[in-house]
Formats: C-alpha cells, sequence, structure tokens
C-alpha cells in the first residue's frame, strides 16, 4: 500500500531495532489510525470514523469518535496533515478533506515501525493484579477469578463473532490485530483455568501462609524472611 517509502523507512532505523522508542509530537494511537487512513485516500473526519467502524477498528484502538476532528486538528498543526478540498453532496453541508503530508507520512512509517519492532514496557491493571494477590483470601480470589474467566469467554466469543464477519468481508492483513488478541486471551484463559484448579486444590507454594495469614492477620514468617534476605543482598537498595 505504502511502497518504497516503508522499506526506505525501516531500512533508516539504525541497527535494526531502536533502543527505545522516541518521544512523539503527538502519541496518541487514535493519531497514527488517522494518518494510516489518510496515507490511503483523502477523507474527511466522518469518513474515517465511518471507515474505523467498518473494518472494525474500535476492536484495536480506542476510538472516541467525539474527538476524532480534535485529533485531525492536531495532525494538521503539526503539519502532518493538511487540507486537501472540500466535499460537496446535494444539499449536504460542505466537508473538509485531509490528506496525509510528507511529514506525516514519514512519522506515520517511523511510528508504526518503532510499535511493531521495539516491545514497550508496558503495566496491564490485571498484571498489577496479580502482583498484588496475597491481601485477597484465596477463595476470594478463586472465585474472582472465576468471574473473569466467565468475562472474558463471553469476550473470546464475541471476538470469535467479529472475526467471523469482517473475515468474510475483508482480507485477512486488516483483521490480523483481532486474531492477535483473540489469541492472546485464549492463552489468559488457560492459564486462568489452571491458577484456580491451583486454588481449589490447594496445591499451589505458599498457600499455607497465605491462608495463615487471612485467618491470623499475622504476616508469615516466610514472607519477612523473604524481605529480610532480599535486603540483606542489596543493602542499597534497602
Amino acid at each position: 500500500m505504502f511502497g518504497h517509502e516503508y522499506s526506505a523507512a525501516r531500512n533508516s532505523k539504525r541497527g535494526g531495532v531502536a533502543a527505545m522508542t522516541k518521544r512523539r509530537k503527538l502519541s496518541n494511537p487514535l493519531a497514527l489510525t488517522v494518518m494510516v487512513l489518510l496515507a490511503e485516500r483523502s477523507m474527511h473526519p466522518y469518513e474515517i470514523a465511518q471507515t474505523l467502524r467498518r473494518r472494525g477498528k474500535q476492536h484495536s484502538v480506542k476510538i472516541n469518535f467525539g474527538s476524532l476532528y480534535t485529533v485531525v486538528q492536531n495532525l494538521e498543526k503539526h503539519g502532518y496533515v493538511e487540507v486537501a478540498g472540500v466535499q460537496r453532496e446535494g444539499n449536504r453541508p460542505e466537508r473538509t478533506l485531509y490528506g496525509i503530508t510528507e511529514a506525516g507520512r514519514a512519522e506515520m512509517l517511523d511510528w508504526l515501525s518503532d510499535l511493531i519492532a521495539v516491545p514497550a514496557e508496558e503495566y496491564p491493571a490485571f498484571d498489577t493484579a496479580l502482583a498484588l494477590l496475597p491481601v485477597l483470601p484465596p477463595q476470594e480470589v478463586e472465585t474472582l477469578l472465576g468471574d473473569r474467566e466467565h468475562a472474558q469467554t463471553v469476550r473470546a466469543a464475541a471476538l470469535r463473532g467479529v472475526l467471523s464477519q469482517l473475515g468474510d468481508a475483508l482480507p485477512r492483513v486488516f483483521v490480523v490485530e483481532t486474531e492477535y488478541q483473540l489469541h492472546m486471551l485464549e492463552a489468559q484463559l488457560a492459564w486462568i483455568k489452571g491458577f484456580r484448579k491451583e486454588l481449589s486444590d490447594a496445591t499451589i507454594s505458599g498457600i499455607e501462609e497465605w491462608q495463615s495469614f487471612h485467618e491470623t492477620g499475622e504476616v508469615p514468617r516466610d514472607w519477612r524472611d523473604l524481605d529480610a534476605q532480599e535486603a540483606a543482598r542489596d543493602p542499597g537498595r534497602a
């Protein structure tokens, strides 16, 4: 779709993969999404919104359609898009068409290349919750994970429906992110099922201390010893 410009952008990355993603003038993924669509053809914001809906991108990009005009204005402010014309259709109000600039095309390719090649240090909320599990009783965690398993099973079914619908209407290249989401969701569900069984069977290591903590309200000695051992290994951090 973007021809030699894409290859040039990738080849310009020194060392193949940058050490870290760049600080950019705009960081909203919706701005990148808009630039990608405008790289296909000039559009007005309403057409951009409709195209995103048709392609099911609301499942992959956090799209606030109400702020889409603001995103386009910010892209124009930074020289990444420009007015490409005015569209007139019957008695409808005129609509301003926007197109991507050369600066916008270069930013788009570099930004997207970074997102694909350079792993970002992300802190998903569920990961944070798992890091803090001991503050809840094991039995309650098992129940809560059951609630999550049910919700994610419903979500997985919905994604399969989206794939089935879009897969018949669009080339696979336009739905690979939904495939990836479903794959990761199924992996999470498999992990939850296994972990819930360990909790239910009380076979996870450390569960005795975990249960004791909630029965007595006292921090288990083994936990205190772990903190002391860690502090001894790294006195400076302590």
